[in-house]
């Protein structure tokens, strides 16, 4: 099982993703880490990305998704994912800039049923907060207005489950533990 935690900068991925890897003993993949240095250098001066500077980025954590997928491994990564198109290159690489680019309709790609999206959705103003009251990060608070303007909600068919923000970490635990039961994986120790 491979969990990718996303939502605007600001909502939560780091904490929950802590505390998610501390107590289910799965590796961590942060994806601002991945970010190339041009990325982080673009936003901590207060530009946004664009698709194409996230691009790179999407298929390094695409990599690093189908690493752990195919060793067998259970993994949680964390990702803005704000498009359904950055959330196909996910899980799907490359192959759905090919499938996006021979027609005007997208290609239907198989299921990924070991894939799912947390998605940390939330109030502007309370996120806003969160990252205003936050140090040491190189995105800006300013920058949050682009990340909502740019956010695509995941749909059902996305494998997505909502985690309402304004709930604590513990709560947004149970509801994970819940989703592991209902699809026969081992529930949290």
């Amino acid at each position: 099982m491979i969990y990718i935690i996303m939502g605007v900068s600001g909502c939560g991925k780091s904490t929950l993703g802590s505390f998610l890897s501390e107590k289910l003993g799965w590796p961590l993949h942060e994806g601002d880490n991945f970010h190339p240095q041009e990325n982080i250098e673009k936003m901590a001066r207060g530009e946004p990305l664009t698709d194409q500077d996230r691009l790179p980025w999407l298929l390094k954590l695409h990599e690093v998704i189908e690493k752990e997928r195919c060793s067998g491994s259970h993994a949680i990564v964390t990702c803005s994912a704000l498009k359904h198109q950055y959330r196909q290159i996910l899980r799907y690489g490359s192959k759905t800039l090919i499938s996006s680019s021979c027609s005007d309709q997208e290609i239907p790609l198989p299921s990924i049923p070991n894939v799912f999206f947390l998605f940390l959705h939330g109030d502007y103003n309370l996120i806003h907060q969160r990252m205003v009251a936050r140090s040491g990060h190189f995105m800006k608070a300013d920058l949050l207005q682009s990340q909502f303007d740019a956010l695509e909600p995941a749909l059902d068919e996305e494998n997505v489950l909502l985690l309402d923000i304004r709930r604590s970490v513990p709560e947004m635990v149970v509801e994970i533990e819940k989703h592991f039961l209902s699809l026969k994986v081992s529930p949290i120790p």
